[in-house]
Parts: C-alpha cells; structure tokens; sequence
C-alpha cells in the first residue's frame, strides 16, 4: 500500500522503510523502559525532585521521537501528496504541528 493511503475501513497506513521502522520501535522501546523506570521510583517512594528528573527525561525522549517522526513525514508523505497534486496535506500539517506545539 502507499504512502498515506486509506484501506478499506478508511484508515490511513504509511510504508516504512526497515531502517525508520526499526529506529522508531527502537526510541519506543527507550521510553516504554524509561516510565516503567519512574513507575518503580514511585512504587518506592523516591525522593521527589528524582523522579521530576526522570520524567523530564521521558519528555525529552518522546519529543525526539515526534521529531523523527515529523521529519519523516514531511519528507515522504507531505512532499508526495504535494507533487500528486493534494494540497490539504498543507492544512492537516498545519493542525498536526499546532497539536504538537501546545
């Protein structure tokens, strides 16, 4: 299936390429260990400012990953829609990075 295509249900998919798709579970997989980390500091009534330590971590993480994953995007998806002629990539860009700039 293509880049940004909608299946059947209507729901949109995105081919990656095996290095991306390995990248991105890599971070994923980072953080996921990162929170069960602060969990447990929870769970053993860590010192507060260690734990606010940790979790700003955990934001610094997630927001590299957002980065990747945006720049991928435009990359690929944004750059093919354009070329093929679908515009209102721009505006669902547009609202995408609004969200992630709240």
């Amino acid at each position: 299936m293509e880049q940004g295509v909608k299946d059947c249900c209507g729901a949109r998919h995105k081919e990656r390429s095996e290095e991306e798709y390995k990248k991105l579970l890599n971070r994923l997989s980072r953080i996921e260990g990162q929170i069960r980390g602060v969990r447990n500091m929870v769970e053993n009534n860590a010192y507060c400012t260690d734990i606010l330590v940790q979790s700003s971590a955990i934001s610094a993480a997630i927001n590299a990953f957002n980065r990747e994953l945006l720049a991928s995007h435009i990359r690929t998806c944004v750059v093919s829609d354009i070329r093929n002629g679908n515009e209102e990539v721009i505006d669902e860009l547009v609202g995408t990075l609004q969200k992630l700039m709240k």
